[in-house]
């Protein structure tokens, strides 16, 4: 097995990096988003025609998503958002409401995902797509996947397309790799700063895909 954390203990790393070392939470976010954007860039392979969509969810997962977009679109990657939350309930937020304000002001197309009748307009959408971004859920969740996104996800995986995850596959518990109702399965994953331990475990190796640990900035002498 890879080295790898447990959430409880990322979440301990991310607090000392804010918190200790002052680091702006959106400063890692930028990092975060800008990283994966960069592993999407390497699948695009030199074709602006590709055509991008990035799954958001409320939390900071979905703040990295939104940085993705703003990254994709200005290298000239057709790209559209579609969140499951509202956006004025995001927009209350700090640092992900802040890269949402900045999607919006860019005229970048951000598409509201409120219940489950939604979602099948929405799958027949993605089906057009050629890549799907995961952002939907971080290593932070431990409950039960709720609707709308259980059918988000199962029709995600339904449609076979390239999928990357944002740090973890959305509803793959990051301890255990128990699939928790729905899991993502991914083409890719980019995870943040360390593998993490469901990775290895259970479900998690048909889940990952490619497994990218790459570096956002947290201080390498508090990373165990």
């Amino acid at each position: 097995m890879e080295k790898s954390l447990t959430r409880e203990e990322m979440r301990e790393l991310d607090r000392k990096a804010i918190a200790e070392y002052k680091i702006p939470g959106i400063i890692l976010m930028e990092n975060a988003g800008r990283n994966v954007a960069e592993e999407v860039l390497k699948m695009v392979e030199g074709s602006q025609q590709t055509k991008v969509a990035i799954l958001c969810g409320k939390g900071n997962n979905g703040g990295d998503g939104f940085v993705v977009a703003r990254h994709l679109h200005n290298c000239l990657i057709p790209v559209n958002v579609f969140l499951v939350a509202k956006i004025s309930d995001i927009l209350k937020d700090r640092d992900g409401g802040t890269n949402l304000q900045i999607l919006l002001h860019m005229k970048i197309a951000v598409r509201e995902v409120l219940d489950t009748a939604e979602v099948s307009h929405v799958l027949q959408e993605l089906s057009d797509y050629d890549i799907i971004v995961d952002a939907l859920f971080g290593t932070g969740l431990s409950g039960e996947v709720r609707e709308p996104f259980k059918s988000l996800i199962k029709g995600v995986n339904n449609l076979n397309k390239d999928v990357v995850s944002v740090d973890i596959p959305s509803g793959l518990d990051c301890n255990e790799g128990t699939v928790l109702g729905g899991a993502i399965e991914a083409r890719k994953t980019v995870t943040f700063a360390v593998s993490k331990r469901g990775f290895y475990l259970a479900d998690g190796p048909t889940h990952t895909g490619e497994i990218v640990v790459t570096n956002i900035g947290i201080p390498r002498e508090i990373i165990p």
